[in-house]
């Protein structure tokens, strides 16, 4: 399994080994010992879910508090979809930036991405399904939403023009970056960074990775 970095901080691509013959294909789309390997961060699953979605669907932008927060690692099993990470960490060095990945069923590459930062998808074909695992339950009373629509994001929806936008009633009425900012609703980097540590994630090749701490 290949791991790149992604442009927004504490996220990542990952890219699986695929087996093909004459039967089919197999492959591990999930590997915890190595995304705690190559992250310095383990990754407790205590939820998966399962999402179907239309073409033109556009789910998100999806963030939680923290703490508790909810890291979430994102795989597309059937179709294609343009999945989008966004730093909503107030002080980040990466506040606002987003950071997009094509995700289908042909890569079989997956997203990862830690607490705090905001996630969106939008369905690229007829019908696709995306699973999703993710290291807390779901709470709604620590969960937000951002407008997936808002221009300061910009994100960058990429739909066939007869194919408008379809958001459920909760994502269509979010607030913008703005707003959020304004009401005191977003994460802060700090404490982000403290939520991270309390968890005793540290980067691999650190001086506290080598020592054996973890």
């Amino acid at each position: 399994m290949k791991l790149d970095a992604l442009a927004v901080g504490d996220s990542w691509v990952l890219t699986p080994t695929v087996h093909r013959d004459e039967r089919g294909a197999f492959l591990e789309w999930f590997r915890g010992d190595l995304v705690a390997e190559r992250t310095g961060r383990p990754f407790p699953v205590m939820q998966a879910n399962h999402s179907i979605s239309a073409r033109g669907v556009i789910r998100g932008v999806h963030f939680a508090d923290v703490p508790p927060g909810q890291a979430k690692y994102v795989y597309c099993a059937s179709g294609t979809v343009l999945d989008v990470v966004v730093d909503l960490r107030v002080g980040s060095p990466t506040f606002g930036r987003h950071a997009a990945v094509e995700l289908d069923a042909l890569d079989h590459r997956a997203v990862l991405m830690a607490e705090g930062l905001g996630h969106a998808f939008c369905a690229l074909s007829d019908t696709v399904e995306v699973v999703y695992l993710v290291s807390t339950t779901y709470d709604p009373a620590v969960e937000h939403t951002i407008s997936a629509l808002d221009p300061e994001l910009d994100l960058p929806w990429s739909m066939s023009t007869d194919t408008p936008p379809r958001l459920s009633p909760r994502d269509a009425s979010a607030m913008s970056l703005a707003e959020a900012l304004s009401a005191g609703i977003l994460p802060s980097y700090e404490a982000c960074q403290a939520h991270y540590a309390a968890r005793g994630f540290v980067q691999p090749g650190s001086a506290a990775e080598g020592s054996g701490a973890r």
